[in-house]
């Protein structure tokens, strides 16, 4: 006889006097990466076989492949859950691992009855694992002391779990320039250490060809603190901190370098030669800032605007910030970014100015003078991100519940907003300036190496991005 759980909300044990030789009952269920991820966690084995790409490619296996016991951990939900069930206790086990387990593969585990222990009230299980080819996987044999009592208890609800895996969304971030040149970038004062190996890790990448500007003293001495060479590399030195900016700026003027990124300077150190009228490299589209953001708990890239640069925005400078956040979508294609109007609420009200700004944005969408994205406002923020918040608000949109882009209304809630997601939601960031005649990497001084570096491969994306759309130009 087959068994077959009667409730997913319930669970109930079949006893050892109801058990017959021969019964049997099964589970499938799919194998994640997070599965082998949190095994890991659990177990504390990180054979790098199990979680390290790199190593598995060049391993006989090909891949990364699941821990042999994540499948022995699935016998046992089966014995604990439903053959025999609660009561069930585990004595003895004995498995044999034929192949490897992959992400993505859907094992199914029999068990089947195959003796009973009269003076102990034991089963004997026979335990099979295969895959969704019909491949044997695991087999071997169970012994469990059997219930005596009938037992039906509501099933646990389980605490959640979220995996933050920063390094594959890292990872995921430099894919995202992947085959294209590496662009050469003058780096604005790289005198802390995070700054420097920032722009070093870039160069590893693959992603910049870096120009180190700087006073020339600190910038070694911080290689030497790092352990990192700068033999070889192209070194500007300067004064101090305005000069660096002056002089990096200059460069992106005079066509030298595809990008600026800004060191251990203020920002406003730099922006304010980036905007100088006589010096800097301002055109007619104001300047804005954007933070490219992955999220563990969302399922898409999400970009924020603009939580580093206006302050105050007005009318006509919210519509430059939404156009460039959505040229910079379109580069990392998104080919039509959902665009969220921020605000405290999702209906207009007078007495809120962003709800009013928000409105209008949309109708100068719905006119041709916003180009390229879907916009949506005013929307709060859970209307913007949660698919279930639209719905219960009674929402009905393309953009509510899976916006690719959270336009603020200030500076203050934005970088509260991105800080927030950083900090408490384990959210990579990176940051980028656009609006200049070429991109800034922008990022806090209290940003990491890795935020600095995948902040670059954005940048390379869309100057590989405008050169495409320039070349298109041309040829017309």
């Amino acid at each position: 006889m087959d068994i077959v759980s009667s409730s997913l909300d319930t669970l109930e044990n079949i006893t050892f006097d109801e058990i017959k030789v021969g019964d049997s009952a099964s589970l499938t269920r799919t194998v994640h990466r997070e599965d082998i991820q949190l095994f890991a966690v659990v177990s504390g084995d990180v054979n790098p076989s199990h979680l390290d790409d790199q190593y598995a490619r060049e391993s006989h296996f090909g891949e990364v492949v699941a821990h042999g016991m994540l499948s022995g951990a699935i016998i046992s939900a089966l014995l604990g859950n439903q053959f025999p069930g609660p009561g069930t206790v585990y004595v003895a086990q004995n498995l044999s691992f034929k192949a490897a387990v992959h992400i993505g593969d859907a094992l199914t585990v029999k068990l089947t009855c195959i003796r009973k222990i009269a003076d102990s009230k034991h089963l004997v299980i026979a335990c099979s694992v295969t895959n969704q080819e019909g491949i044997l996987v695991v087999e071997g044999e169970a012994e469990v002391a059997a219930p005596l009592e009938k037992i039906r208890r509501t099933r646990a609800e389980l605490p959640e779990v979220t995996v933050t895996d920063k390094q594959r969304r890292y990872e995921h971030l430099l894919s995202l320039s992947d085959g294209l040149p590496a662009i050469k970038v003058a780096v604005a004062h790289p005198c802390d250490a995070e700054s420097l190996k920032g722009a070093l890790q870039a160069m590893k990448e693959g992603l910049i060809i870096p120009v180190l500007v700087g006073p020339e003293a600190r910038i070694r001495a911080t290689a030497e603190l790092i352990g990192e060479s700068i033999e070889g590399m192209q070194l500007i030195s300067t004064e101090h901190s305005v000069e660096s900016a002056e002089r990096a700026v200059a460069l992106a003027r005079a066509g030298e370098v595809d990008a600026l990124m800004k060191g251990s300077l203020h920002t406003d150190e730099l922006m304010s030669q980036v905007v100088n009228k006589l010096t800097g490299i301002r055109t007619a589209r104001r300047i804005s800032h954007v933070f490219v953001a992955e999220v563990p708990r969302y399922p898409r890239t999400l970009l924020i605007t603009d939580a580093a640069i206006n302050i105050q925005p007005d009318l006509a400078d919210m519509v430059d910030i939404v156009q460039n956040a959505i040229d910079l979508a379109h580069a990392i294609s998104i080919p039509l970014p959902r665009v969220a109007l921020l605000s405290a609420v999702e209906t207009i009200n007078s007495k809120i100015p962003s709800t009013l700004v928000a409105a209008a944005l949309c109708k100068m969408s719905d006119r041709g003078q916003i180009k390229g994205g879907q916009l949506d406002g005013p929307l709060a923020f859970d209307n913007a991100v949660s698919p279930f918040a639209a719905r219960t608000k009674g929402i009905v949109s393309e953009v509510a519940g899976r916006a690719d882009i959270l336009v603020v209304p200030d500076l203050e809630s934005g970088n509260m907003l991105a800080k927030q997601l950083e900090y408490l939601a384990g959210a990579l960031l990176t940051g980028v300036v656009l609006g200049a005649r070429v991109p800034i990497v922008l990022t806090s001084r209290a940003d990491r190496a890795e935020a600095r570096s995948a902040s670059c491969a954005i940048v390379k994306r869309l100057v590989a991005h405008r050169l495409a759309a320039a070349n298109k130009l041309e040829k017309k």
